[in-house]
Protein backbone atom coordinates (compact mmCIF):
# COMPACT_ATOMS: atom_id res chain seq x y z
CA UNK A 1 0.00 0.00 0.00
CA UNK A 2 1.67 3.32 -0.66
CA UNK A 3 0.27 6.29 1.43
CA UNK A 4 0.15 9.72 -0.75
CA UNK A 5 -0.54 12.43 1.61
CA UNK A 6 -2.49 15.05 -0.15
CA UNK A 7 0.72 16.99 -1.09
CA UNK A 8 2.34 14.33 -3.00
CA UNK A 9 -1.32 12.65 -4.30
CA UNK A 10 -0.29 14.34 -7.96
CA UNK A 11 2.29 12.53 -7.95
CA UNK A 12 -0.33 8.93 -8.71
CA UNK A 13 -0.93 7.36 -11.68
CA UNK A 14 -5.24 7.99 -10.21
CA UNK A 15 -6.42 8.66 -13.99
CA UNK A 16 -5.59 4.58 -14.23
CA UNK A 17 -7.71 3.75 -11.34
CA UNK A 18 -10.59 2.39 -12.39
CA UNK A 19 -11.34 -0.19 -9.62
CA UNK A 20 -11.95 1.92 -6.71
CA UNK A 21 -12.50 1.16 -3.04
CA UNK A 22 -14.05 4.47 -1.02
CA UNK A 23 -13.61 4.20 2.93
CA UNK A 24 -15.56 6.49 4.95
CA UNK A 25 -19.08 8.05 3.82
CA UNK A 26 -18.22 10.94 3.07
CA UNK A 27 -15.40 10.17 1.27
CA UNK A 28 -18.14 8.15 -1.08
CA UNK A 29 -20.45 11.01 -0.90
CA UNK A 30 -17.53 13.10 -2.93
CA UNK A 31 -16.80 10.58 -5.07
CA UNK A 32 -20.46 10.25 -6.20
CA UNK A 33 -20.82 13.78 -6.45
CA UNK A 34 -18.42 14.50 -8.67
CA UNK A 35 -19.81 11.87 -11.08
CA UNK A 36 -17.28 9.29 -10.18
CA UNK A 37 -19.98 6.31 -8.85
CA UNK A 38 -19.07 4.40 -12.17
CA UNK A 39 -15.61 3.70 -10.71
CA UNK A 40 -16.35 2.23 -7.24
CA UNK A 41 -16.55 -1.38 -7.16
CA UNK A 42 -16.61 -1.53 -3.05
CA UNK A 43 -17.65 0.73 0.24
CA UNK A 44 -16.83 0.30 3.45
CA UNK A 45 -20.25 0.13 6.37
CA UNK A 46 -20.11 4.09 7.01
CA UNK A 47 -20.90 4.93 3.40
CA UNK A 48 -24.76 5.03 3.11
CA UNK A 49 -25.56 7.79 0.89
CA UNK A 50 -26.14 8.23 -1.16
CA UNK A 51 -28.62 5.03 -1.18
CA UNK A 52 -27.47 3.17 -4.19
CA UNK A 53 -24.21 2.67 -2.73
CA UNK A 54 -25.32 0.21 -0.61
CA UNK A 55 -25.73 -1.97 -3.23
CA UNK A 56 -22.01 -2.12 -3.43
CA UNK A 57 -19.90 -5.04 -1.53
CA UNK A 58 -19.15 -3.71 1.71
CA UNK A 59 -15.55 -4.65 3.18
CA UNK A 60 -16.21 -3.57 6.61
CA UNK A 61 -16.10 -1.02 9.15
CA UNK A 62 -13.78 1.55 8.35
CA UNK A 63 -11.59 1.34 11.62
CA UNK A 64 -11.98 -2.85 11.82
CA UNK A 65 -11.05 -3.49 8.44
CA UNK A 66 -9.83 -7.19 7.32
CA UNK A 67 -7.39 -6.88 4.15
CA UNK A 68 -8.24 -10.23 3.07
CA UNK A 69 -12.15 -8.53 2.64
CA UNK A 70 -10.62 -5.70 1.23
CA UNK A 71 -7.90 -7.32 -1.48
CA UNK A 72 -11.13 -10.04 -2.79
CA UNK A 73 -12.68 -6.70 -4.28
CA UNK A 74 -9.26 -5.91 -6.27
CA UNK A 75 -9.19 -2.52 -5.95
CA UNK A 76 -6.10 -0.56 -7.67
CA UNK A 77 -6.92 2.84 -5.86
CA UNK A 78 -8.17 3.19 -2.20
CA UNK A 79 -9.19 6.42 -1.02
CA UNK A 80 -10.12 6.90 2.67
CA UNK A 81 -10.59 8.90 5.51
CA UNK A 82 -8.20 9.40 8.20
CA UNK A 83 -8.52 7.23 10.62
CA UNK A 84 -8.96 3.86 8.58
CA UNK A 85 -7.09 0.77 10.41
CA UNK A 86 -6.08 -1.43 12.36
CA UNK A 87 -2.32 -0.92 11.81
CA UNK A 88 -2.07 -4.76 11.34
CA UNK A 89 -4.44 -4.46 8.53
CA UNK A 90 -2.97 -1.41 6.68
CA UNK A 91 0.31 -3.39 7.13
CA UNK A 92 -1.11 -6.06 5.18
CA UNK A 93 -2.56 -4.12 2.60
CA UNK A 94 1.00 -2.05 2.37
CA UNK A 95 2.68 -5.36 0.93
CA UNK A 96 0.17 -5.86 -1.48
CA UNK A 97 0.90 -3.03 -3.16
CA UNK A 98 -2.56 -0.90 -3.42
CA UNK A 99 -2.33 2.86 -3.69
CA UNK A 100 -3.94 4.24 -0.26
CA UNK A 101 -4.93 8.06 -0.68
CA UNK A 102 -5.56 9.57 2.97
CA UNK A 103 -7.68 12.26 3.04
CA UNK A 104 -7.19 14.73 5.52
CA UNK A 105 -10.06 15.86 8.26
CA UNK A 106 -11.45 19.18 8.70
CA UNK A 107 -14.42 20.64 10.58
CA UNK A 108 -14.82 24.17 9.20
CA UNK A 109 -15.31 25.67 5.58
CA UNK A 110 -12.17 25.50 4.93
CA UNK A 111 -11.02 21.70 5.99
CA UNK A 112 -14.29 20.64 3.88
CA UNK A 113 -12.80 22.70 0.61
CA UNK A 114 -9.34 21.22 1.24
CA UNK A 115 -11.33 17.19 1.47
CA UNK A 116 -13.29 17.88 -1.40
CA UNK A 117 -10.24 18.87 -3.42
CA UNK A 118 -8.05 16.52 -2.33
CA UNK A 119 -10.65 13.58 -3.13
CA UNK A 120 -10.41 15.37 -6.52
CA UNK A 121 -6.96 15.17 -6.76
CA UNK A 122 -6.38 11.75 -6.10
CA UNK A 123 -9.28 10.92 -8.76
CA UNK A 124 -7.74 12.61 -11.31
CA UNK A 125 -10.63 15.02 -11.42
CA UNK A 126 -9.00 18.81 -9.70
CA UNK A 127 -11.04 20.55 -11.91
CA UNK A 128 -14.11 18.79 -11.13
CA UNK A 129 -13.36 18.85 -7.37
CA UNK A 130 -12.72 22.35 -7.61
CA UNK A 131 -16.03 23.20 -8.91
CA UNK A 132 -18.00 21.21 -6.27
CA UNK A 133 -16.21 22.95 -3.27
CA UNK A 134 -17.08 26.23 -4.68
CA UNK A 135 -20.63 25.54 -5.21
CA UNK A 136 -20.76 24.04 -1.60
CA UNK A 137 -18.91 26.18 -0.30
CA UNK A 138 -21.09 28.99 -1.41
CA UNK A 139 -24.36 27.10 -0.01
CA UNK A 140 -22.70 26.84 3.23
CA UNK A 141 -21.91 30.37 3.29
CA UNK A 142 -25.65 31.00 2.68
CA UNK A 143 -27.16 28.73 5.17
CA UNK A 144 -24.49 29.90 7.53
CA UNK A 145 -26.04 33.87 6.74
CA UNK A 146 -29.53 32.73 7.45
CA UNK A 147 -29.00 31.70 10.72
CA UNK A 148 -30.57 34.41 13.59
CA UNK A 149 -30.32 34.89 17.41
CA UNK A 150 -27.67 33.94 20.30
CA UNK A 151 -26.09 30.67 20.06
CA UNK A 152 -27.36 27.83 22.32
CA UNK A 153 -24.83 25.88 24.53
CA UNK A 154 -25.18 22.51 23.14
CA UNK A 155 -23.98 19.38 24.77
CA UNK A 156 -23.15 16.28 21.81
CA UNK A 157 -23.45 13.18 23.67
CA UNK A 158 -21.80 10.37 21.79
CA UNK A 159 -23.10 7.58 23.79
CA UNK A 160 -24.48 6.77 27.06
CA UNK A 161 -22.86 3.20 27.89
CA UNK A 162 -22.92 1.72 31.62
CA UNK A 163 -25.01 5.24 32.29
CA UNK A 164 -21.73 7.29 31.40
CA UNK A 165 -22.09 10.58 29.22
CA UNK A 166 -19.43 10.34 26.22
CA UNK A 167 -19.44 13.91 25.43
CA UNK A 168 -17.18 15.81 22.34
CA UNK A 169 -15.28 18.41 23.12
CA UNK A 170 -13.09 20.64 20.56
CA UNK A 171 -11.72 19.75 17.94
CA UNK A 172 -14.60 17.17 15.89
CA UNK A 173 -16.71 17.16 14.11
CA UNK A 174 -19.66 17.43 16.59
CA UNK A 175 -17.65 20.58 17.36
CA UNK A 176 -17.28 21.69 13.90
CA UNK A 177 -20.62 21.27 13.00
CA UNK A 178 -22.29 22.80 16.48
CA UNK A 179 -19.76 25.99 15.53
CA UNK A 180 -21.43 26.20 12.09
CA UNK A 181 -24.96 26.18 13.06
CA UNK A 182 -24.57 29.29 15.51
CA UNK A 183 -24.03 26.77 18.93
CA UNK A 184 -21.99 27.24 21.36
CA UNK A 185 -19.99 23.77 22.25
CA UNK A 186 -21.12 23.08 26.37
CA UNK A 187 -17.70 21.42 26.91
CA UNK A 188 -14.39 23.14 25.77
CA UNK A 189 -11.86 21.83 28.21
CA UNK A 190 -10.66 18.84 26.45
CA UNK A 191 -10.10 17.78 22.50
CA UNK A 192 -12.24 14.94 21.11
CA UNK A 193 -14.50 12.74 22.84
CA UNK A 194 -13.98 11.59 27.15
CA UNK A 195 -16.48 10.72 29.55
CA UNK A 196 -17.82 13.07 31.70
CA UNK A 197 -18.41 13.24 35.22
CA UNK A 198 -21.80 14.19 36.22
CA UNK A 199 -20.19 17.13 37.59
CA UNK A 200 -19.17 18.04 34.59
CA UNK A 201 -22.43 17.70 32.89
CA UNK A 202 -24.02 19.72 35.50
CA UNK A 203 -20.75 22.61 35.21
CA UNK A 204 -21.68 22.86 31.27
CA UNK A 205 -25.49 23.09 31.73
CA UNK A 206 -26.53 22.65 28.43
CA UNK A 207 -29.56 24.37 26.36
CA UNK A 208 -29.65 21.16 24.00
CA UNK A 209 -28.44 17.80 23.76
CA UNK A 210 -27.33 16.46 20.33
CA UNK A 211 -26.92 13.17 19.60
CA UNK A 212 -27.22 10.73 16.68
CA UNK A 213 -30.15 8.95 15.11
CA UNK A 214 -29.39 5.57 15.79
CA UNK A 215 -29.35 2.64 17.82
CA UNK A 216 -28.10 0.69 21.18
CA UNK A 217 -26.02 3.40 22.82
CA UNK A 218 -25.78 5.79 20.88
CA UNK A 219 -28.91 6.57 20.84
CA UNK A 220 -31.42 7.25 23.77
CA UNK A 221 -34.85 8.67 24.33
CA UNK A 222 -35.59 11.98 25.95
CA UNK A 223 -37.19 10.14 28.79
CA UNK A 224 -33.78 7.91 29.52
CA UNK A 225 -31.85 10.50 28.50
CA UNK A 226 -32.73 13.45 31.09
CA UNK A 227 -33.41 10.65 33.89
CA UNK A 228 -29.73 10.70 34.20
CA UNK A 229 -28.61 12.32 37.24
CA UNK A 230 -25.67 13.68 35.07
CA UNK A 231 -28.38 15.46 33.06
CA UNK A 232 -31.40 16.13 34.99
CA UNK A 233 -30.42 19.17 36.77
CA UNK A 234 -29.85 20.98 33.32
CA UNK A 235 -31.66 23.42 31.33
CA UNK A 236 -31.62 20.88 28.53
CA UNK A 237 -33.84 18.72 30.71
CA UNK A 238 -36.10 21.56 32.09
CA UNK A 239 -36.78 22.26 28.23
CA UNK A 240 -37.17 18.45 27.09
CA UNK A 241 -34.78 19.87 24.51
CA UNK A 242 -33.18 17.15 22.62
CA UNK A 243 -32.15 16.87 18.82
CA UNK A 244 -31.43 13.95 16.71
CA UNK A 245 -29.99 13.63 13.10
CA UNK A 246 -28.66 11.03 11.28
CA UNK A 247 -24.84 10.71 11.91
CA UNK A 248 -23.89 10.48 8.56
CA UNK A 249 -25.38 13.82 7.80
CA UNK A 250 -24.80 15.71 11.01
CA UNK A 251 -20.46 14.86 10.88
CA UNK A 252 -19.90 13.46 7.89
CA UNK A 253 -18.48 17.02 6.43
CA UNK A 254 -19.24 16.56 2.77
CA UNK A 255 -20.80 17.58 -0.09
CA UNK A 256 -24.17 17.81 2.67
CA UNK A 257 -22.85 19.92 5.13
CA UNK A 258 -24.66 23.21 4.01
CA UNK A 259 -27.64 20.58 4.90
CA UNK A 260 -27.02 19.67 8.08
CA UNK A 261 -26.12 23.39 9.28
CA UNK A 262 -29.73 24.17 8.02
CA UNK A 263 -31.42 21.58 9.37
CA UNK A 264 -29.21 21.49 12.78
CA UNK A 265 -29.88 25.35 13.52
CA UNK A 266 -33.12 25.14 12.85
CA UNK A 267 -33.69 22.19 15.42
CA UNK A 268 -31.09 24.36 17.86
CA UNK A 269 -33.78 27.73 17.19
CA UNK A 270 -37.08 25.40 18.38
CA UNK A 271 -35.58 22.67 20.35
CA UNK A 272 -37.30 22.83 24.21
Amino acid sequence: MIRIALAAALLATPAAADRLLSIGGSVTEIVVALGQQDRLVARDTTSSYPPEVEALPDVGYMRALSPEGVLSVAPDLIVSEDGAGPPEALEVLQAAGVPFVTVPDGFDRAGLRAKIQAVGVALGVPDAAVTLADETDARLAAAIEGIDGPGKRVLFVLSTQGGRILASGKGTAADGIIQLSGGINAVDAFDGYKPLTDEAVADADPDVVLMMDRSGDHSATADALFAMPALATTRAAEARALVTMDGLLLLGFGPRTPEAVETLAHALAHAG
